[in-house]
């Protein structure tokens, strides 16, 4: 069984930095991509970005693009998200998910991922 356990959320004025990480255990990730998705108040479950375990390939959003970063430390079985110059839209419940045995690194849709982290708030303040 794998479990996926995200931590860094937290409150943050607009303009600042937050690390998100998520520990993953349970089993080996060398075929799979993982990925970072959201879900803002009143809004659907989105996309934000996405690696392969193997190899480091990333995919983001658009509206991520250039202020967000994705990365794995293989050893420590640990995804990260680098959030920088956050926006007051950026709030939402973070969550980290696996798709094993994935080809490519562009899977964006959240039905396509077969485990689930239970979440971490983050709160950009204006």
């Amino acid at each position: 069984q794998v479990q996926l356990v995200e931590s860094g959320g937290g409150l943050v004025q607009a303009g600042g930095s937050l690390r998100l990480s998520c520990a993953a255990s349970g089993r080996t990730f060398s075929s799979s991509v993982m990925g970072w998705f959201r879900q803002r108040p009143g809004k659907e479950r989105e996309f934000v970005a996405s690696i392969r375990w193997s190899g480091g390939t990333t995919y983001y959003a658009d509206s991520v693009k250039g202020r967000f970063t994705i990365s794995r430390d293989n050893a420590r079985n640990t995804l990260y998200l680098q959030m920088n110059n956050l926006k007051p839209e950026d709030t939402a419940v973070y969550y980290c998910a696996a798709k094993s045995r994935a080809l490519g690194v562009v899977i964006t849709t959240g039905t396509e991922y077969n485990y689930w982290g239970q979440g971490t708030q983050v709160t950009v303040s204006s």
